[in-house]
């Protein structure tokens, strides 16, 4: 974009992760500040909505003040406040919503509501300078299981979801299972390394009526099964085959309907985001496929693959230069979907 660069603050509570970024049109961050609640929330075996809340509300002013410090710039230096309202636990959307309308209204900058999900798909346009639409993408994460046809920065195309439990839930539900702790993903990814992916059968479910939807509620229920099964006979659990042929269930539906998708749509690129594009078994798998189909693959960095502010900020500048700002009487939305706006 030419003529002045744009300054976003974008601003992150949708979970457990109290977040602030400063970032420059769109693609090149300045500073992104993290405050994660992961050991807060450990002994719980996952999040508790109330402890998020009120965890929020101890560290938004000091990662916003810390931003600003670190992209050395003052508050007054930001041309627009970018939040995230939806979805989300929305205790938690509310505390980062307050947050960003307080500062909109007293700095008299705009103010721009983000979607979550859409906030991961711009995670690569920060990874990946040349990226742009049009693309196939997949949002995987503990909450969000998508596959968008990006056909421009503000024009998505759902073309699978879940219809039960996100891929990321289904990894933390089995670690609990196998007693693994909190968060499960990364737990589970790490078991799995010493397993064999082969050791067990787990179903892959496809739908008929849907190509690319997703269901991962009996993947979860034939491993809960497997274990159930062990501990009944006072056997010793095969607990890295279990995680490994489990893993390898979840990454095989995963990369197969993206990859279904990217060919019916035609595209060249393909994307992954959110929490789960993290796990290395499935990029590697996605690296095996894009390069079958002469596609290029791209993804962030890990820590651009959890929730972070920096996602949020890019997102919102694609809605700034296309005017697209919200009243100060945004409220959260707690199951706001990809593509909808409420203001």
């Amino acid at each position: 974009m030419k003529g002045k660069d744009i300054i976003i603050l974008g601003i992150e509570s949708s979970c457990d992760e109290t977040s602030a970024a400063v970032v420059v049109n769109g693609r090149e961050i300045l500073s992104n500040v993290i405050s994660t609640q992961v050991k807060l929330h450990a002994e719980y075996g996952g999040v508790v909505p109330e402890i998020a809340s009120r965890k929020h509300v101890e560290s938004i002013i000091p990662v916003i003040d810390k931003a600003c410090k670190e992209a050395n710039i003052e508050l007054e230096d930001v041309d627009a406040i970018g939040v995230t309202y939806g979805p989300g636990l929305v205790g938690a959307l509310l505390v980062g919503i307050a947050a960003a309308k307080a500062l909109a209204f007293t700095l008299g900058k705009p103010l721009i509501g983000v979607n979550h999900i859409d906030g991961h798909v711009c995670a690569n346009y920060i990874s990946h300078k040349q990226l742009e639409p049009p693309f196939v993408c997949l949002i995987a994460s503990g909450g969000h299981s998508h596959i968008v046809n990006i056909v421009d920065y503000r024009k998505q195309i759902v073309l699978g979801r879940t219809r039960d439990d996100a891929a990321g839930e289904a990894f933390d539900k089995i670690a609990r299972v196998l007693g693994l702790g909190y968060p499960g993903g990364p737990l589970v990814e790490k078991m799995a390394e010493q397993g064999d992916e082969q050791a067990f059968n787990f179903p892959r479910v496809n739908f008929k009526d849907s190509t690319y939807d997703f269901s991962f509620s009996g993947l979860k229920t034939a491993v809960i099964n497997v274990v159930n099964q062990y501990r009944q006979k006072n056997e010793t659990l095969p607990v890295a085959d279990i995680c490994a042929s489990f893993q390898k269930a979840a990454v095989d539906v995963l990369v197969d309907h993206t990859m279904g998708a990217a060919s019916v749509t035609g595209t060249q690129n393909v994307c992954i985001a959110g929490g789960v594009a993290a796990n290395k078994f499935l990029r590697k798998n996605f690296e095996i496929a894009c390069s079958k189909a002469d596609i290029q693959l791209f993804y962030p960095p890990i820590k651009l693959c959890t929730d972070n502010a920096a996602m949020i900020a890019s997102s919102a500048y694609f809605s700034y230069i296309e005017n697209e700002f919200a009243p100060l009487n945004l409220n959260a939305v707690p199951g706001l979907k990809l593509g909808e706006k409420h203001f």
